[in-house]
C-alpha cells in the first residue's frame, strides 16, 4: 500500500529533480520514493553501527594497546 504526500523542494532542487527524471527516463514521484527509501536504509544501519557501538563500549569491549598499534602502523604515512 502507498499513500501520498506533499514535499515542498526550492526551484534549483525541483530543476535538478525534472532534469535527473528526464535524463534517467524516471518519474519524479520514482525518484524521491527511491532517493527516501535509501535515506531510510543508510540512517537505520548507521544508527544500528552505532548502537552496536555503544554496547561494545559498555560492555568494555576495546581493542587492546598492542591491536590499536597495529591498526595505527598499518595506516601510517609512509615518507
Amino acid at each position: 500500500m502507498s499513500a501520498a504526500f506533499t514535499v515542498r523542494l526550492d526551484e534549483t532542487t525541483l530543476g535538478a529533480l525534472d532534469k535527473l527524471a528526464a535524463t534517467t527516463e524516471r518519474s519524479r514521484n520514482w525518484l524521491v520514493a527511491k532517493a527516501v527509501e535509501d535515506y531510510i536504509a543508510l540512517n537505520a544501519w548507521h544508527i544500528g553501527k552505532i548502537e552496536a557501538g555503544i554496547a561494545a563500549a559498555d560492555r568494555g569491549d576495546f581493542a587492546s594497546d598492542d591491536e590499536l598499534a597495529r591498526v595505527r602502523k598499518k595506516f601510517a604515512a609512509t615518507e
